[in-house]
């Protein structure tokens, strides 16, 4: 009974160390599952594991074991893997650069030359500031040369013919803008293109401020020709040649200016010599050609305007006051366009434009005037009992010469017609012995009457005088008006025609 009463304990135990012994294998095999395969907790939940045939094989060894394509397959296809180009593209810059010295002269023999090609681009003309001469560009510059120290086989490098690197490691030509005004001499520092054959080609790109010799005389009608000279700064022609690329400008990319445009743009080369060498450079000429459409709208048609309205200042009534004001108007006027011009033209005494002369002498022609029409005024207001009686030769000239001569009914003509028409309009005195008590009375009233008449008479005359004066002056001011109008513009035609005209035959024969 004892032993049966045993009997449910002792298997209980049994079933117990039991289930401990199996935790415990398990665990054991957790563990040794994550010796082998040290990924974490994801390791063993494949297929295997929960079968227990072992740990799951290692990632590494399958892309290992993973076919690839055969080699020269892929050098049919032109491909090639990227790691592959890196490798070989810093082996070749580790070989070329190794020894390399950029301050050295890229050639084989002592007495070599390096020619460099040049050539110029312009993007773009950025301003022409004619108070201070300079000329303001956007420029590329095409430089190309051969260095013995960069060539190699493209055969043991991957097939790299060409690299890039910056120009701060390489040898470059120190070609520099002679003729520059603000002190940068050289252009921007940017890569330089490098072929197998140790061909170099560099084109920085470069903001030039340039002086330029401004011709004024026929502003804003004129044509400059600005100049670019380029050459080494310490090679002489025994080391470094210049050879010029092209004779014309590259202005494909050419960006359009406002007020000027490039009528040519061309180069030559030169060579300066010494008591000891020679030095090459190039110049480059840029004919330029000013837009006129501003400054005659807004400059040249105002004043033209102001100075024929001057002219009408003679065709007003000398008994008017706006006379003396208009003239003044105008002259202050014509002082504000001299001054907006003195703003514009260079301060220089060797050249005066045809616009400032014929401000200036729109300006006398303007005091001219005044005087001239305070002068008619004095005239137009005198009488008897301010001045003495007309001189003879002044009643001949003014009363009867030059009314003829300007169209002008004369002023004595009228008078004598009236007279002659009121006295034949006057009938026979009646009998003087019935009016002898009135002759004294009569011949009173008429001698009046007569001396007022001769009053009237001189203060119409100085009046007539006046009136022919302002004629007269209408006239002459016309007339140089006009020519001096003419004499502005007909030099520009003539120097337009002779420049322009050959210009536009060579383009059309191109």
């Amino acid at each position: 009974m004892a032993a049966r009463g045993l009997g449910p304990a002792r298997s209980a135990c049994c079933s117990w160390s039991s289930w401990s012994r199996g935790a415990a294998v398990w665990r054991a095999r957790r563990a040794a599952r994550r010796e082998v395969s040290p990924g974490g907790r994801g390791a063993g939940r494949g297929p295997r594991a929960r079968a227990g045939t072992g740990p799951a094989p290692n990632r590494g060894a399958q892309e290992a074991a993973r076919p690839r394509p055969p080699e020269n397959l892929v050098a049919r296809r032109g491909l090639s893997e990227p790691s592959s180009i890196a490798k070989h593209e810093d082996s070749l810059l580790k070989d070329l650069f190794q020894d390399y010295e950029r301050w050295v002269r890229p050639v084989e023999h002592l007495n070599d030359k390096i020619k460099i090609k040049f050539g110029l681009a312009i993007s773009q003309l950025v301003d022409v500031d004619e108070k201070n001469q300079l000329m303001t560009t956007n420029v590329w510059l095409k430089q190309e040369w051969i260095d013995v120290k960069l060539r190699w086989n493209p055969d043991d490098y991957g097939g790299i013919k060409v690299i890039r690197v910056p120009s701060d490691s390489v040898w470059t030509p120190d070609i520099v803008l002679f003729d520059n005004a603000d002190g940068r001499f050289e252009g921007t520092s940017t890569k330089t293109v490098v072929r197998y054959n140790g061909t170099v080609t560099w084109t920085p790109p470069a903001n030039y401020k340039s002086s330029c010799t401004i011709d004024v005389t026929f502003f804003p009608f004129d044509l400059q020709n600005c100049s670019m000279k380029f050459g080494s700064w310490t090679y002489d022609g025994s080391q470094v040649d210049i050879i010029l690329e092209d004779q014309d400008v590259d202005k494909r990319d050419f960006f359009d200016n406002g007020e000027w445009e490039i009528v040519s743009a061309t180069g030559s080369k030169g060579n300066r010599t010494d008591s000891c060498c020679w030095y090459p450079y190039v110049t480059y000429s840029f004919v330029i050609k000013r837009l006129p459409l501003f400054y005659t709208l807004f400059l040249i048609i105002p004043c033209i305007g102001l100075s024929f309205l001057t002219v009408l200042v003679f065709y007003l009534p000398s008994n008017e006051g706006e006379k003396i004001c208009l003239c003044t108007s105008v002259l202050v006027s014509l002082t504000v366009f001299l001054l907006v011009i003195e703003e514009i033209i260079p301060s220089s005494s060797k050249v005066i434009p045809l616009i400032g002369e014929y401000l200036v002498f729109t300006m006398i022609f303007v005091t001219l005037s005044i005087m001239v029409t305070v002068f008619a005024i004095n005239i137009h207001h005198r009488s008897s009992s301010t001045h003495n009686a007309m001189a003879p030769w002044v009643r001949k000239i003014f009363l009867h010469k030059l009314p003829k001569l300007l169209c002008m009914r004369s002023h004595v003509d009228r008078y004598f017609t009236q007279k002659e028409e009121t006295e034949s309009g006057s009938g026979p005195e009646s009998s003087r012995n019935t009016l002898e008590t009135a002759l004294d009375s009569i011949r009173y009233i008429a001698r009046h009457i007569m001396k007022e008449n001769d009053v009237r008479e001189v203060v119409e005359d100085w009046k007539f005088i006046a009136q022919v004066l302002d004629r007269m002056f209408l006239w002459t001011f016309l007339f140089v008006s006009i020519v001096g109008s003419l004499g502005l513009f007909v030099p520009v035609i003539y120097k337009w025609a002779n420049i322009l005209i050959p210009v536009h035959i060579g383009n059309a024969n191109k």
